[in-house]
């Protein structure tokens, strides 16, 4: 499949469409986490173009103010309470369903990936995971425990779901923050992995 197919648009065409949403930093990120969800999806078996596709469209919402999110959790009918969460939950969660609509895109898969690359959930699909763990470890990332993430995501998607999980929770309370429960879910699916 190629991104036509999915989308209507070229790889360029959806390049110039997500640089002109975002800064300069956050698009390299965006190529980034593009570079590592390609070489994971080689290694695990996922479909590349899919994993290619979702990592640039990923983060498409992420500088949209929050008038943007609460207008979707109305427009879409979406549970009331997630209003009460920020950005970090609401530009994968609700970003999925702005990028549905400004990208034409229909493909659950790729949709619910992007929904979860931030939260996870307890039964993530291959291309959940690949975006989740590329998210983290893209190589523009720099800080404490980086390289040991992506030294396990080498070696095993699972735990290195499980690490990263760990390690997002143990960073949220160190900081006195709230957790979002699909997070917990997934600390809870995946910590026999670190075992």
């Amino acid at each position: 499949m190629t991104y036509e197919s999915y989308t209507g648009l070229s790889r360029s065409a959806i390049l110039e469409k997500v640089q002109s949403a975002m800064s300069e930093k956050r698009f390299k990120h965006v190529l980034g986490v593009e570079e590592s969800a390609v070489a994971l999806a080689k290694s695990y078996g996922a479909d590349e173009t899919k994993a290619s596709l979702a990592a640039l469209l990923h983060d498409y919402a992420k500088e949209r103010p929050d008038e943007d999110f609460l207008s979707v959790i109305d427009d879409c009918g979406l549970a009331p309470e997630l209003k009460k969460w920020g950005n970090n939950i609401w530009h994968g969660v609700v970003g999925s369903f702005i990028i549905s609509q400004e990208f034409n895109l229909e493909d659950e898969e790729i949709l619910v990936a992007i929904e979860r690359h931030t939260i996870g959930a307890e039964d993530m699909s291959l291309l959940d995971k690949v975006l989740y763990v590329a998210d983290y470890i893209e190589p523009s990332r720099d800080f404490p425990g980086v390289d040991e993430a992506r030294q396990i995501a080498q070696e095993d998607l699972d735990k290195a779901v499980a690490f990263e999980t760990a390690r997002t929770i143990a960073h949220l309370a160190s900081k006195a923050q709230p957790i979002y429960p699909q997070t917990l879910e997934t600390y809870n699916a995946f910590v026999k992995y670190l075992n």
